[in-house]
């Protein structure tokens, strides 16, 4: 199959040029391997240059001729009528020689022969465009009651329910469609294509539990599955293919890894080097051996030979088990040392992967010998690419050099990978080192700046209770500060982006679980002190700052105004009137406006396409505000309470208040403070939570209060009930 992939890697470019010179040199062979053709009509017919490549498909014909096997020879013919857009007389009577030598036996045979619009069906010459009419005819063999096809326009794939050959339609139910559609042959000609019943989408909509089962017994069954029926993958696409339809989304993450571990080992699957490119099924085994050299063969930079190497051995441990392979990869490595362009890091690389899995020294030396003398030691260690070559040149530091832990202060600070920090960490906290690493840390936590990766990574620590230093209340409180500090300094810096969403997530992660662990028992001092440091990061929303300060009156109830305490159990107060009318839309919503919404969703996706259309697409979108609406006012209902007398203050203002308020001029004007549900600005009615009714609240007659930069004095205030 030397030519699939020079075709494949043309129409990936879309270069219809190189392609065409490829095929003219293609078509001029003596012979041809039957799969291999297919592969490369189908490659053709998935790609942006199948239209362009019609006029010329039928300078396939002379090829195909050499073909002696039955149905591959069919197959190829159907890929030729199907791509064609000449035709011809000559393919016409060709493409009909064949369906009448594979059903000439059908009742239906005449039938569907003009059906599918083949002109020689009727003795005409007419140029009439047959094109995908080998395809059409398969396609009306393949509806029988009990089958199962696809539509291309989105509404998945289908189950026969009915047929008939006298109204020329087909009755199909749909996985994303509800109800049974009918589709006239002409339309199925357009939409449809057949599928066996051992078919991916079919086992994914007619027995999802046993695909699922499979899924978790053997994955890699099923992704070769996926890719033989659906071909090539990337792996957000096979996401989108399993998660949830076959393995369940809290599932997804833990399956995955097992499974992408499990497929880079298998000998029939091409796994990508990037996230975005596509997983394929190769036409033939590879074994590990020649897996490896294929990926080997287009290396020449040393640091890739040394990582490909190494995720070679890392995945396939077994490989080292044949004595000829493990001399190949050991006299690679071994050239390697004596490439004039290796660097001092790569170099110790290779010293330790032919110690590490080879068991072997170079001239005579281990990898402690070679590090106890290196002097710039942090600087190649920080510029090896391997991880556990990492850590192995670390634990050859410790073991090796008097002034280890001087040099693990500088790694702790260099190193990027938080695993090797880790051990790093461990190490300093000991009896012997401690003091040294608290004076460190004592410096970062004063210099934040410095190594703001480094901070938020020990920050971490601290806060879990883990043994290190500063993990006592003081020292938790201490780091909880320079946190916000930080996180006010960085949070204008684009750089600095993804550490502040990391930090953000630290703060408000389990509902702020860390700020209510760390503040819990603190004095007043400290917390007054942390919602100074809360105000001054402005990214924190104002929702994030109203629950900081929430969780810092529970600790300091003093903090909290007396309207606060009051809101504290929250309670959504509102009057009769309010109540009613809520209850009201809640009850509009669910009868009404919900249902009407189903049934726009259900004549969109009738529509077809749900990719490309926009009704279903608004649609989706007004049943999840509609369903956010009434979430959101279910929940308020269950926390609602009705103000009553007893409720409203005698002698300051409070919610069921109404407030009698003068200017300078003597010019008089009256608000009432209720809930968000009897709010209305035209009349004066503001809900609790406004900013002007909360800065009234708890004031009394004579007190003063500010709208608009401008002066006004309570000169009343009343209950609402009485106005």
């Amino acid at each position: 199959m030397g030519y699939l992939e020079d075709f494949r890697e043309q129409l990936d470019q879309d270069n219809f040029r190189k392609f065409f010179q490829l095929w003219e040199e293609y078509c001029t062979a003596d012979s041809v391997d039957p799969q291999e053709f297919v592969l490369v009509l189908e490659s053709v017919k998935r790609s942006e240059l199948a239209k362009t490549f019609g006029q010329y498909a039928e300078t396939a014909l002379p090829l195909w001729q050499t073909i002696q096997e039955e149905r591959p020879s069919y197959d190829v013919l159907r890929l030729i009528v199907d791509l064609q857009t000449t035709n011809s007389p000559l393919l016409a009577d060709t493409a009909f020689e064949a369906l009448n030598k594979h059903y000439g036996d059908d009742p239906d045979f005449a039938k569907r022969i003009r059906l599918i619009g083949l002109p020689t069906a009727s003795g005409l010459r007419r140029q009439n465009s047959f094109q995908g009419s080998m395809s059409h005819y398969e396609l009306l063999a393949h509806l029988n009651v009990g089958n199962f096809v696809f539509h291309a326009g989105g509404w998945g794939t289908g189950e026969i329910m009915d047929v008939s050959m006298v109204r020329e339609e087909v009755i199909i139910e749909f996985e994303n469609v509800l109800g049974r559609k009918s589709l006239s042959f002409e339309n199925a000609f357009r939409t449809l294509t057949p599928l066996k019943n051992d078919h991916f989408s079919v086992r994914r909509f007619a027995h999802p539990d046993e695909l699922e089962e499979e899924a978790r017994k053997n994955p890699v069954e099923i992704m070769r599955l996926l890719l033989r029926d659906l071909g090539p993958k990337s792996a957000a696409e096979i996401k989108d293919e399993l998660c949830e339809l076959v393995i369940p989304d809290e599932d997804w993450t833990k399956w995955w890894q097992g499974a992408r571990a499990k497929v880079k080992k298998d000998t029939m699957v091409e796994t990508p080097n990037s996230l975005r490119e596509p997983f394929r099924l190769r036409e033939a085994s590879l074994s590990h051996e020649e897996l490896f050299h294929k990926e080997i063969s287009t290396k020449t930079d040393i640091r890739e030979i040394v990582q490909t190497t190494y995720n070679f051995v890392r995945d396939l441990p077994d490989i080292l088990k044949k004595p000829e392979v493990k001399q190949s990869l050991q006299d690679k490595l071994h050239a390697l040392l004596s490439d004039p362009d290796i660097t001092p890091a790569q170099a110790l690389q290779i010293h330790v992967f032919l110690e590490n899995h080879f068991g072997q020294k170079v001239q005579d030396k281990s990898v402690v010998d070679v590090v106890k003398d290196i002097s710039e030691i942090e600087t190649i260690i920080n510029n090896m690419d391997i991880i556990a070559f990492k850590k192995k040149a670390l634990t050859a530091v410790r073991a090796s050099r008097e002034d280890w832990a001087d040099l693990f202060l500088k790694f702790l600070l260099s190193l990027q990978q938080n695993q090797l920090r880790d051990y790093v960490l461990k190490e300093l906290n000991t009896e012997k080192t401690r003091p040294l690493l608290e004076k460190a840390l004592r410096n970062l936590l004063t210099h934040p700046t410095t190594h703001p990766e480094v901070y938020v990574w020990y920050f971490q620590k601290v806060v879990a209770d883990e043994k290190v230093p500063f993990h006592d209340k003081h020292g938790q409180c201490e780091f909880l500060e320079t946190f916000l500090i930080l996180y006010s300094i960085l949070e204008p810096k684009t750089e600095y982006r993804d550490l502040i969403k990391k930090m953000y997530g630290i703060l408000s992660g389990k509902r702020y679980l860390i700020v209510r662990n760390v503040i819990e028992g603190t004095s007043l001092e400290f917390i007054k002190e942390f919602l100074l440091l809360v105000s001054k990061c402005r990214s924190l929303s104002d929702h994030d700052k109203k629950i900081l300060r929430s969780l810092a009156e529970v600790v300091q109830p003093s903090l909290a105004s007396k309207k606060r305490r009051k809101e504290s159990d929250g309670s959504i107060w509102t009057s009769e009137k309010g109540l009613r009318r809520t209850q009201e839309r809640v009850k509009e919503l669910g009868t009404v406006e919900i249902v009407e919404n189903a049934k726009e969703i259900e004549a969109a996706r009738a529509l077809g396409d749900l990719r490309e259309n926009s009704e279903y697409k608004f649609a989706l979108e007004r049943r999840a505000r509609l369903q956010s609406e009434m979430k959101s006012l279910s929940d308020q209902l269950n926390r609602a309470r009705i103000i009553t007398p007893d409720d409203i203050p005698a002698e300051e203002v409070g919610v069921g208040c109404c407030v009698d308020l003068t200017n300078g001029e003597g010019k008089p004007i009256t608000y009432t403070i209720l809930g968000p549900w009897d709010a209305d600005v035209e009349q004066n009615i503001l809900s609790f939570q406004s900013k002007f009714a909360e800065s009234m609240i708890g004031k009394k007659q004579g007190d003063t209060v500010t709208l608009k930069d401008e002066e006004y004095t309570i000169a009343k205030v009343r209950s609402f009930l009485n106005a």
